[in-house]
């Protein structure tokens, strides 16, 4: 037994004063760096954001993602006073921060990046004056309303060096990147062979979108289209990267008008069939599901990856598959905002591969072009 002089200090002390002074440097040396990480981070100013519209019910993410302080919302852009004061109560911002056009808002808050929330007819007046002046821009999915919109929205970023990015909610999908790496990146179930790809809910009214959405989102001119469009576009821009930009050969579409009395001037059910060499992509696009539903399956030679959501995932090459359950995405890449404002410091880099890709998307409109022009005339469409 040790007496009390040498529970103080047991005969190696010698040893543990040595360990102690190797342990304090360490914690010193820790503490700097934390320091200095600390002093860059309040070094760095927030990103700045502009917002452009407030019609699209998406935009309450951007509000609700601002709590993270990577960015601030410098300006929105919205005529519509009475649906800026509703969002200025329900998110506590002054209304000073309301600008009548979006010209104005950008040359009063100079922004680095402009997130559009309007329809998407209104895509290319964001981009023709965003762009000229250097800003950033980050629509909602689709990217365009058509072919022609989209080729003029690539000419302007291109011409004038920005960023051109389209956000779908199911970029952010742990299941979906598993579902690439897994299936694209190690080849674990050889070539794929066809890819399902179901996305919609019960209908925008029936769900409870705001009126200010509706009356866009319900229109064949500044919407493009009904579920062909809004849902349906999910699938392409999928297909478009399991595919690794390859353009399908050919597109069908069939639409339908499930519910003519609530949406009378456009499509409510949409099928789109997808040709690639040795590949099938269906894709089912609904106002018309009982339920709410993003989800996919991947069937190869060897095996079937399915994402049931964005996190419940089943696999395997025979039954039962295997279930799991992934952890969301890791910051920056865990939403459109976060990943927005990495792009524009420099932190990560978009490649043409990327979901959110200018080049994914300029493919996902044509597809979505020739999909309308299928469903239209009853015949399958070629893409050049």
């Amino acid at each position: 037994m040790y007496n009390n002089h040498f529970l103080l200090f047991p005969p190696d002390y010698e040893y543990r004063i040595y360990y102690c002074r190797r342990l304090y440097t360490i914690i010193l040396i820790c503490t700097l760096c934390f320091s200095n990480f600390v002093a860059k981070a309040q070094a760095t100013p927030p990103i700045k954001i502009g917002i452009a519209g407030l019609s699209h019910d998406h935009v309450n993410w951007i509000f609700n993602t601002q709590k993270e302080r990577q960015f601030v919302i410098s300006g929105i852009a919205e005529p519509n006073r009475a649906l800026a004061k509703k969002y200025s109560e329900r998110y506590n911002f002054p209304m000073s921060l309301v600008f009548s056009s979006l010209e104005e808002m950008v040359d009063s808050t100079k922004p680095s990046a402009v997130t559009a929330f309007g329809s998407i007819y209104s895509h290319l007046n964001v981009v023709e004056i965003c762009a000229p002046r250097g800003i950033h821009v980050m629509v909602e999915k689709p990217l365009a309303v058509n072919k022609k919109h989209a080729n003029k929205m690539k000419k302007l970023a291109k011409k004038n060096n920005i960023h051109l990015i389209t956000n779908f909610e199911t970029t952010w999908y742990a299941s979906n990147h598993k579902a690439y790496h897994t299936i694209v990146e190690q080849k674990q179930y050889g070539q794929i062979r066809k890819i399902i790809v179901r996305d919609g809910h019960r209908g925008p009214r029936e769900i409870g979108c705001s009126e200010e959405f509706l009356q866009w989102l319900t229109d064949p001119v500044l919407n493009g289209g009904g579920a062909i469009v809004d849902f349906g576009c999910y699938g392409a821009n999928l297909a478009t990267w399991f595919m690794k930009n390859e353009k399908p050969i050919s597109v069908t579409a069939l639409t339908q008008q499930m519910k003519p009395e609530i949406y009378p001037n456009v499509d409510d059910e949409a099928t789109i069939l997808l040709e690639y060499t040795g590949v099938q992509v269906i894709i089912q696009a609904s106002w018309n599901w009982p339920i709410s539903r993003k989800d996919m399956e991947i069937y190869g030679e060897r095996g079937v990856f399915i994402a049931h959501n964005s996190t419940d995932i089943e696999f395997g090459n025979t039954y039962p598959l295997v279930k799991k359950t992934l952890p969301a995405r890791e910051h920056p890449n865990s939403n459109p905002f976060s990943y927005l404002t990495a792009i524009i410091r420099g932190d990560i880099k978009i490649h043409d591969l990327d979901l959110s890709s200018l080049a994914n998307n300029l493919i996902v409109v044509e597809i979505l072009d020739a999909a309308r022009k299928s469903a239209a005339t009853g015949k399958k469409v070629y893409l050049k």
